[in-house]
């Protein structure tokens, strides 16, 4: 019973944190003339939503211009993007082919810096091909950037077509806000999320472009760091960004939660000791104690046990689902795979202290440091 009362004590903790920055945090006011903004998009095919993904970008930001950054052999990339460029010929649109990056160095990093070379002065946006930024979370980040060097936004993932889909979003949807905002209350942002952020091509020049970070495999972490080592101020904003990554078997879902967990121990690894204490307690510790609650409850079956465990279930969903309608609009929360995802958590993280390996896409890679990997 102790383990369910600490577990809800720090889900609601936790909830609370997230609750507070977003209520702070100020709207973004609409700006019909948004400055210069570049979105450059880093493509790597493969996944069946590429298209459409892309697609949605271009219908929601028409007077935006895009670069798309895509690798020389990456024939179905060159179709999908010129596809995409005949049907939106009134979209600023520009497809950048890339040459492979040398072994050790960050693919995503290498295309980011090629980018550097060809925009034009304003606002840098990178956004993963696989997420969607709206009108809202476009303006949130040009707002930011008036307070800040980088700004960043807040995933969360659509439902999926299958199961093993469905399970990655709820560790998505589950996690995102309790992960980046409660902290925000206290201190400055830990990372970034990879897959949307902005600042000013002044600032990234200011940083030497993204070629110092180029044998860096975490590329938020990188980016991160860069900004806030000359002084910069990172802010990240509570509107969130849709994303759609399509999982269609264990295999992949196990390859997907692996990469994001090495990521997230090689980011414990550059913390001091106090907030890797804090992460432990507030993001490892739970589904350990989850796990303990529902174990002691099969054990000891008791009618005062039975109905805490429920009790504590319930409060989750209800604490889930109230922080994704206010942050998303609705709730995303499906019970099963929630709890699923979460009680799967210890495994991964074992699974990365393990195993060294990682595969992103086509790529393999095993890895030794953040700044030292090699291609498999």
């Amino acid at each position: 019973m102790t383990a369910l009362l600490l577990y809800v004590g720090i889900l609601a903790l936790k909830a609370v944190g997230a609750w507070t920055y977003t209520k702070r945090y100020a709207a973004p006011s609409a700006n019909d003339r948004l400055p210069t903004v570049t979105i450059c998009q880093p493509i790597l095919s493969g996944d069946p939503d590429l298209e459409d993904a892309l697609a949605d970008n271009l219908n929601a930001l028409p007077d935006v211009a895009f670069l798309w950054l895509i690798d020389e052999e990456d024939e179905e990339a060159a179709r999908v993007t010129g596809r995409l460029t005949d049907r939106y010929q009134s979209i600023a649109i520009r497809v950048l082919r890339c040459s492979s990056p040398p072994d050790g160095i960050n693919p995503k990093l290498f295309k980011l810096e090629a980018a550097r070379q060809v925009i034009s002065p304003g606002t840098l946006l990178v956004l993963d091909e696989d997420t969607r930024l709206g009108r809202v979370g476009l303006e949130a980040l040009n707002s930011a950037l008036q307070r800040g060097e980088l700004a960043t936004g807040l995933p969360y993932y659509r439902t999926a077509q299958s199961g093993f889909g469905n399970l990655l979003a709820q560790f998505v949807n589950n996690n995102a806000a309790l992960t980046y905002l409660p902290i925000l209350n206290l201190a400055p942002p830990v990372s970034i999320n990879g897959m949307c952020y902005a600042l000013n091509t002044e600032t990234l020049a200011q940083l030497h472009g993204f070629a110092p970070l180029l044998r860096h495999l975490t590329d938020d972490l990188a980016v991160a760091d860069s900004v806030r080592n000359c002084g910069g101020r990172i802010i990240q904003t509570p509107f969130p960004q849709e994303v759609a990554t399509t999982i269609g078997s264990f295999r992949q879902y196990i390859a997907q939660m692996h990469r994001w967990y090495v990521f997230a121990l090689l980011l414990m690894r550059r913390r001091g000791i106090l907030l890797t204490g804090l992460m432990v307690l507030f993001y490892a510790l739970p589904p350990l104690l989850l796990w303990t609650g529902i174990v002691q409850t099969a054990l000891l079956p008791r009618d005062s046990m039975i109905v805490m465990l429920f009790g504590t279930l319930l409060v989750r969903s209800l604490l889930l689902s109230s922080l994704q309608r206010r942050l998303t609009g609705q709730s995303r929360h499906h019970l099963a795979l929630s709890i699923a995802s979460e009680l799967l958590q210890p495994a991964h993280l074992i699974h990365a202290l393990l195993v060294k390996s990682i595969r992103w896409r086509t790529r393999h890679y095993r890895v030794y440091e953040n700044d030292r990997f090699v291609s498999i």
